[in-house]
């Protein structure tokens, strides 16, 4: 791997609240990607906990630097991390409860150095603790999509994600609060970076690993993010047009296209129960609950996935 095409200096931001064991598993990880990466780099601790209860796991690293933000949300933590990063090339997230693996972070830096692209986003695999229900392995519902290193995507996540910050900057680009405990900004912010005429593309060896626990193996579970995605889809779709008369238009095409879905999948799902295909009645009910979500998100309603418990 050719280091010295990675210039730049780059901050790896994770963000957390109240998970400190995972984050304990996480920073020694962290720390030995930055110190081989190739590039100058340092690891960032977001915590949107408003006790600061991660200090003290950061406080055993002393190359860890530390920053507390109070204000609940998601997206107010994102804006804490850029603010925070300060005069640097690149801005890396990583989620305080995933695994680095291999040389994820120099394989980011790489792809970018070489495509010169606003954003670059990592695979995200996943591994289960426990034995996974057979419905919902069927459904694939924790199986993301693949793409080429190199490849344009129209959106990502920040669960495995690098910003070229002064590009972000020079938009103008933040995370919108209105999207902090309802999932969402990161869909917001990176549709809103391409429509800018920023480019995102795959790098396809920079991959991390998401380990799903029990209590999100559960039909009831996939299912509710299905729906969260789709009045997502729908929310950021609706806030990205600023007219009333698109506005009008988005909705209602947002609606046809929801109603579509649900149809079409409560149908697969039947016939998936007709042929007893797991498959097909899992996968039909995964898409009608996406459907439901966009016709409730295209009618102004919106789902909270992260209520904060006191």
């Amino acid at each position: 791997m050719d280091v010295t095409t990675m210039a730049g200096s780059v901050v790896v931001a994770t963000l957390t609240y109240r998970r400190n064991e995972l984050l304990a598993d996480l920073l020694p990880q962290l720390l030995d990607q930055v110190g081989r990466c190739g590039a100058p780099a340092e690891v960032l601790v977001v915590d949107n906990d408003p006790a600061g209860g991660a200090r003290e796991v950061v406080d055993k690293h002393p190359a860890v630097r530390y920053v507390h933000e109070p204000t609940p949300g998601i997206a107010a933590a994102r804006n804490r991390a850029m603010d925070a990063a300060g005069d640097v090339e690149g801005l890396v997230f990583i989620d305080d409860d995933e695994k680095p693996v291999g040389d994820w972070l120099a394989q980011l830096l790489l792809t970018k150095a070489r495509t010169g692209a606003d954003a670059v986003v990592g695979w995200v695999d996943t591994s289960y603790v426990g034995t996974l229900d057979p419905w919902i392995e069927a459904g694939e519902f924790f199986v993301r999509r693949r793409h080429p290193t190199g490849a344009t995507v129209p959106m990502a996540a920040t669960n495995n994600l690098l910003l070229d910050l002064a590009r972000v900057r020079a938009l103008g680009l933040r995370f919108d609060p209105d999207f902090g405990l309802t999932g969402g900004s990161d869909t917001m912010f990176t549709r809103q970076l391409v429509r800018a005429g920023g480019r995102i593309v795959w790098c396809d060896e920079a991959v991390v690993i998401d380990p799903v626990p029990v209590d999100r193996a559960t039909r009831r579970w996939v299912l509710r993010r299905r729906f969260r995605f789709g009045n997502g889809w729908a929310r950021t779709s609706l806030a990205l047009e600023r007219g009333s008369t698109g506005r009008a238009r988005v909705r209602c095409r947002l609606a046809a296209d929801g109603l579509v879905r649900i149809a079409a999948g409560l149908a697969e799902s039947a016939a998936g129960s007709a042929g007893r295909s797991l498959r097909h009645r899992a996968k039909g009910l995964g898409r009608a609950a996406r459907g439901l979500g966009m016709v409730a998100g295209a009618f102004g309603h919106v789902y909270t996935e992260y209520d904060r418990k006191p």
